[in-house]
């Protein structure tokens, strides 16, 4: 894994709701990773731009990802689709209804920040020797 990936911070927040009845007494999914799967952008970082984009990723019974969605746009194209790839690389702990593995969706929001001591590979080193 990159140094650049584990700027752009991956956090399961919450089970996408739909209202039903049925969601109830479901385990969330929960992420099994160390790093983040996600790559900033060199273009955005050299730019020193930031921002977040929300995805929706929808997790199978063995926690495997299925399929992603962007839910909220960070405004770049370039940040929502490494969201996007990157999700597709995460694994999750599977959510269980009564102890049984299912299948769910779950919201993944996706923070690209500068804000770390690691610059992304490539980028020059500031100081000198």
């Amino acid at each position: 894994m990159s140094a650049h990936s584990a700027l752009a911070a991956l956090v399961l927040s919450a089970l996408a709701s739909s209202g039903c009845s049925g969601d109830r007494g479901i385990e969330r999914p929960r992420p099994l990773f160390d790093d983040s799967p996600v790559e900033y952008p060199l273009t955005l970082w050299d730019q020193g731009i930031e921002g977040s984009t929300l995805v929706r990723v929808l997790v199978n019974e063995t926690g495997v990802v299925d399929s992603v969605v962007v839910v909220e746009t960070s405004g770049h194209s370039a940040f929502d689709s490494a969201a996007v790839r990157g999700a597709k690389h995460m694994t999750f702990e599977p959510a269980t209804r009564k102890g049984e593995p299912v299948r769910v969706w779950a919201r993944v929001p996706v923070h690209f920040s500068k804000k770390s001591n690691r610059p992304p590979p490539g980028a020059p080193m500031a100081g000198g020797a």
